[in-house]
Order: C-alpha cells, then structure tokens, then sequence
C-alpha cells in the first residue's frame, strides 16, 4: 500500500502490505466471480479501517501486478466503488480512499436481557426453555414444509394466517372460556405489540391515559409511553382492582391481570371481575386482559378469562411465551367488533404481519395436540418447582409467608422485619451471586408491615437450584457477608422481563 506523499511505485516483487492480504482470497477467487469478489474485498477494507481515509491507492496496472489478475478487472473496481463514494479520484491525481467514508463498529453485541455474573437468577418472567419442543415442532415444520403452497409465502393477511386464527380461537374457547372468533383474533408478536396496537388505536380515539395495575407489570407502561399514551398507577385490594380509585381516575381504559395478578399472584374474585366490566359499561371503556400465565393453576382448573363475560368491553391478549419460548414472538390479541378494523389496520401498517412459516407450524402445532401436550409438560415441571421453592423457603427463612393462588411461574414472597433493612439485604445477596426483584421495583412504594417482600421467578430453575439458592442466600443474611451458591450457573438463567411477553 502507498500512502499519501509517498512514491506509489512499489515493485510486485517487494512484500505486500497487509491491507492488500485482504484482497489475496479476491484474487484467487473463481474467474465468473472474480471482479465481484475483489469489489466486496475493498469495501470491506475502506469500512474497517484497514485501507483509512486519505490513503493514496495503487495504480490499476501496479496493483494487477501485486495480484495476479487482469487490470481491467482494478479499474472496473476502481470506478465501481468510486461511484459509490468509497473512493475518489481525479484526472491525473490517482485514486484515494474517499474521507466521508467511517468505518463500521465491529463487535456484534447481544443485547439480550441477562443477569451478569448471578449464578441463580431468582428474577421473574423467563420459562424453562429447555422444555422447548424441539422434536415435536421440528416435525410440525417439516409438514408444513411440504403441504404449504408457493402462494401461501407471500404477504400475509395482516391478522394471521386463517388456519392458525382458527386453531387459537378453539384453543381459547377450550382452554380459556374466551368468546373467539377468529375473524376478530389478530396474531401478533406477543403481548408486547398487542399492547402497542391498542395503544395507537386508543390514541387516535382521542384517549390520554391509560389504567394501570399497581403494582404490576413495568412493562405496560413503557409500552403504552411508545404509542404517545401516559399511565396512571392503581391501587389493588385483596380481590383485585380497587373501584373507588379507578372511577375517581378518570381513565377510558385499563390494563388487567385477572386470572393470576401480576405481581402479587391474586385471582381477581368473582364479584370484583363484575364490578369491573360495569365501572367499563357505564364509563364507555375498554379493559385489556393480559392473560399472560392463565394456563398455569396448579390447584383447580384456571378460572376463565374475564373476556368471556363481556366479549364488547375487553381486549384478551395472550401469547405462547410462557408456554413455549418468548423468543418465537407469537401472541394474540381478541378484539371487540367496534375496534377490530382499526387494530387490524394499524397492524397492517406496523409489520405486514408476522411471519407465515412460524404461523404455519404454531397452527400445525396446536391441531395436532402437540401444544395441549406441551401445557400438561410444563405444569407438571412448574409445580414441582413452586413446591421446592416453598419448601426452601420454609427450611431457610422460618415465619416467611407466600401470598397469592397456586399458579403462575413466580410467587410473592414475604420475609419477616428481621431480615432487613431491604437494600442491605439485597446487597448481600447480589454478593452470594443470587439476582432478586424486590416488589418495589414493580411500582409499589414497598412493604406497610415492614416485611421484606420478594417477587421470586421458578420455572426456568431445576429444584436443586431452588434449594441451593435459598440457602446461599440464608448463609449470606447469616453471616453478614456474600456466601457464593454452589458456583453452578442454572441452564436458562437470564434476566427476564415482568409480566409483559
């Protein structure tokens, strides 16, 4: 490589310069793709930096010679990529690497949400992954593989595929006592986007604010806050959302977790969930069911979903990120008549819909029982571990209480005074390598009774690593100081999010 005053001879035979290395694989590269490959490699160069701005290059007849390859294949380089402004050049002045060009960041982050150095995560929100079917949805994909028609790949209907619409709403009629029809169902990538589409739409009624449960899910209101909408905190009692405040709010609309609350693991009550759709009858409002764990009661069937009472008044949403993996993005969301078209059309103009392969395989998937079977699989696993982590707790913190139904994939857990101070507490823990979510930090101002109350996530811990965590931590409020878990990191521990999915 010649620099900028330098003399831009170079003799071939003299050792190339290592930025020109680069361009070697280009040159060897088969005759067709030669002049493509040799272009690539020099961009490629201009954007990390190893050819830098300013920098004088050869002449096409001397930098053919340094590679062995014909120079009209330099010079078409040479203009190509002076065309696109990585280089420059002018009459008589030799070519340049152009100095508008930056070069690219290099490291790929992952940004996935994690619990750096924790070594067991007591965080809510994250299932076992490892109970992922792989086998069965391996199998579900090579069906539908081979029956899905070339017209199917195409832009999908915005709601979601027909026979997935329609494999969702006779699974929520079953399972969740949902009113479903499926020309009313919109799939879409989890709750998450449920959220925000009925955010956009409530927006464009003219809509300021939205209710929302406190505590609760963190989530909701940073979602609701994307779509232009603010959030007002309301208070819970012992059967659900208190209706004195929620009338004195003001608000159109509220965001509810009735079957299993989140965070405090209440069933709203029967007489509580009808209060609710009469304050929404005669305020002209719209509830949004959050049923993101009402599968998962581990001692009666799970009551129905609070859509089914009034299918006009609530928005259900749900999704298989509990079920299945969040990863998969696949959600739904049932509209009442007066907003469905708004809501479909916002979704049109947000993504085109989701992907039709994953749709495709997810209604395969549910025809043919794999899901129901997948349900039955992770209930079995997540009460056992609900019982290991309450019986550790029993065993380590002695007078600790655990509030809420049995059901969900997290609990409540309450210390009692004399092992605070709260933040002394956690700081201790945060050094035996055990990652907590305290109930504060889902919105409440904390604990009346001055117990310390946690929130604490089992499914994606095996029972071994229940126990081992809960005495860590009962080792490091004994003694003062961190006492490190048994240094095992558990297989899907990360930092999951609250309730939203």
């Amino acid at each position: 490589m010649t620099s900028s005053g330098t003399n831009a001879h170079r003799p071939s035979a003299e050792p190339r310069s290592p930025a020109w290395e680069l361009l070697l694989p280009a040159a060897s590269a088969p005759a067709r793709g030669r002049g493509r490959a040799l272009r690539s490699a020099l961009r490629e160069a201009v954007r990390s930096g190893r050819l830098a701005a300013g920098t004088r290059l050869p002449s096409s007849r001397e930098l053919a010679a340094d590679l062995g390859v014909s120079r009209g294949l330099v010079t078409e380089a040479y203009e190509q990529l002076t065309a696109e402004s990585y280089l420059r050049s002018g009459q008589g002045a030799g070519t340049w690497v152009s100095e508008g060009v930056r070069a690219a960041e290099r490291p790929v982050r992952d940004r996935a949400p994690r619990a750096e150095g924790a070594l067991v995560d007591f965080r809510p929100g994250t299932p076992d992954l490892s109970l992922f079917p792989r086998s069965a949805w391996s199998a579900a994909q090579r069906k539908v593989f081979g029956r899905l028609p070339h017209g199917a790949l195409g832009y999908p209907d915005p709601r979601g595929l027909p026979e997935l619409r329609e494999a969702l709403a006779g699974l929520l009629v079953r399972r969740r006592g949902v009113v479903a029809d499926p020309e009313r169902l919109v799939v879409c990538s989890g709750v998450a986007q449920a959220t925000t589409l009925l955010g956009f739409v409530l927006r464009d009624e003219g809509v300021t604010s939205v209710g929302v449960e406190d505590p609760g899910s963190p989530e909701h209101a940073s979602l609701f806050a994307a779509t232009g909408l603010g959030t007002v905190p309301l208070p819970l009692d012992d059967e659900g959302l208190a209706l004195a405040p929620l009338k004195r709010s003001g608000v159109r609309a509220v965001v509810t977790t009735p079957a299993h609350q989140f965070p405090t693991g209440i069933g709203y009550s029967a007489q509580r969930r009808g209060e609710l759709l009469d304050w929404a009858r005669d305020a002209d409002a719209v509830i949004m069911e959050d049923d993101y764990d009402g599968d998962f009661r581990y001692d009666r069937a799970p009551v129905g979903a609070l859509q089914g009472l009034d299918p006009e008044r609530v928005v259900y949403t749900g999704s298989v990120s509990k079920s299945l993996a969040p990863g998969l993005r696949l959600g739904w969301l049932v509209a009442p008549a007066a907003l469905t078209g708004r809501i479909v059309a916002r979704k049109r103009t947000m993504d085109l819909g989701n992907p039709v392969i994953d749709q495709a395989v997810l209604a395969d998937f549910i025809a043919r029982g794999g899901y129901d079977r997948q349900l039955r699989r992770c209930q079995r696993a997540y009460r056992e571990r609900r019982d290991a982590l309450v019986a550790a707790l029993d065993e380590h913190f002695p007078g600790a209480t655990v509030s809420g139904i049995a059901a969900g994939l997290h609990i409540i857990a309450r210390l009692p005074a004399r092992y605070g101070p709260e933040d002394v507490f956690l700081e201790r823990a945060a050094g035996a390598g055990v990652a907590l979510r305290p109930l504060r930090d889902c919105g409440t101002a904390g604990s009346a009774d001055g117990t310390l109350p946690l929130v604490l996530g089992y499914a994606h811990l095996a029972p071994g690593d229940i126990a081992g965590g809960i005495a860590a931590l009962a080792a490091a409020w004994r003694s003062g100081r961190p006492v490190p878990a048994d240094g095992r990191r558990s297989p899907g521990v990360g930092a999951p999010a609250a309730a939203g999915h």
